[in-house]
């Protein structure tokens, strides 16, 4: 009986860390992302950012299904429209009520990442926070920079189709406040909402 129990606990012992090994994973991936945002108004300002392209650069490092992280950076055009109707009363000559600046936004993340891994696949979610810099294009005036905490969450599936080879599929939302970038008007100051479809690869190490 004794045997038995030691043989048990022995196997125990070297399997769990084959266990691990098999969840455990680190790995850099790049991905193409929709940036897809809503308008926000406060009564008096209506605000537009544009939809965009971008690009997202992401290490990430998985321990175990309950604990994993990632950092990341992004980037998209994030250009915004401006209208506010009672800036310019009747009369007031070459006043105009609209304010369109283009723009960049870049995005750095730290997320929080839970996981399974069966087979080739691994599905995810994560949720995080950062900061989001948008930053007007050269050459326009009225314009300010302006930087806003962001909260990120998301899921996914990683699928591996060679040893260290994968697709990233994901789905990622920021929530943030609507940014400032003109000196014309005020921004809504309301909360945004942009949704980013990805797709990508990753290199696992």
């Amino acid at each position: 009986m004794m045997k038995r129990i030691k043989t048990a606990i022995l196997l125990c012992a070297v399997a769990t860390p084959g266990a691990i090994a098999v969840h455990a994973q680190t790995d850099a991936a790049l991905s193409l992302y929709g940036a897809f945002s809503g308008s926000t108004s406060n009564g008096a300002v209506t605000q537009s950012p544009s939809n965009a392209a971008g690009g997202m650069l992401e290490l990430r490092h998985i321990s175990n299904p309950l604990v994993g992280y990632d950092v990341t950076y992004s980037y998209n055009r994030a250009n915004q429209s401006y209208f506010n109707p009672v800036a310019c009363p009747p009369g007031s000559g070459t006043c105009s009520p609209w304010k369109a600046v283009s723009a960049n936004a870049h995005e750095l993340t730290a997320d929080w990442v839970a996981s399974v891994h069966f087979a080739n696949l691994r599905p995810f979610a994560l949720a995080g926070v950062g900061l989001l810099f948008n930053h007007p294009a050269g050459g326009q005036t009225d314009t300010q920079s302006a930087t806003k905490p962001v909260f990120v969450y998301g899921a996914g599936l990683d699928w591996g189709l060679l040893p260290h080879i994968g697709l990233r599929f994901q789905y990622r939302g920021n929530l943030y406040h609507a940014p400032d970038l003109t000196t014309v008007f005020s921004s809504t100051n309301a909360f945004m909402h942009t949704g980013e479809p990805m797709i990508g690869a990753y290199l696992r190490f």
